[in-house]
């Protein structure tokens, strides 16, 4: 007799099972397998043999350096000291921040990445003043408006750069083996 744990488990199993077909259709994909894989390969859906690590626990990580965006906008902001930069969190937040003209006056800023493609609503970037008085007492206030753009503007411009770069420099063509070329 079946027990109640084994039927609930075969209910929820059931709409599970279900799901796992992927509905392609034949039409959209080439006959010949070759082709096929290049398609595959090209649109990064494959992987190659060749490619998996001997090193036992070894595994592929994307790091921060492969992210256009994350680059760009540190070589934007690099002339003023972090905060907080968590690539994970896609957040980057610096200090205050003040130049050599007005030591009263400071700005912070906090960039939020929205996205990892580069385009015009990636980032989320806030902008704060802090003017203090001569006994330390300070007003901090959000301004949006012309350093936020130039800033967007900068680092969305420096991206498309890195990105065009790492497409130049990653493009490595499908090679057939030996005796399966067309």
């Amino acid at each position: 007799m079946l027990n109640t744990f084994t039927i609930l488990f075969l209910i929820f199993l059931i709409p599970i099972l279900n799901s796992c077909g992927m509905g392609a259709d034949a039409r959209q994909f080439p006959p010949e397998p070759e082709k096929r894989v290049e398609k595959n390969l090209s649109e990064g859906r494959g992987f190659r043999l060749s490619n998996l690590s001997t090193k036992p626990g070894g595994g592929n990580f994307e790091f921060a350096s492969s992210n256009e965006l994350w680059r760009a906008t540190l070589d934007t902001i690099d002339f003023m000291p972090l905060s907080s930069a968590n690539y994970s969190g896609g957040i980057i937040i610096t200090d205050w921040y003040s130049g050599n003209s007005n030591e009263s006056e400071s700005i912070k800023i906090s960039i939020r990445f929205l996205t990892n493609e580069v385009r015009a609503d990636a980032l989320d970037i806030k902008v704060f003043y802090k003017k203090c008085e001569i006994n330390e007492n300070c007003i901090v206030s959000e301004k949006s408006g012309e350093l936020v753009a130039e800033l967007n503007k900068k680092i969305l411009q420096k991206a498309a750069i890195y990105e065009k770069q790492n497409k130049d420099k990653n493009f490595k063509p499908y090679k057939y083996p030996e005796g399966n070329k067309e």
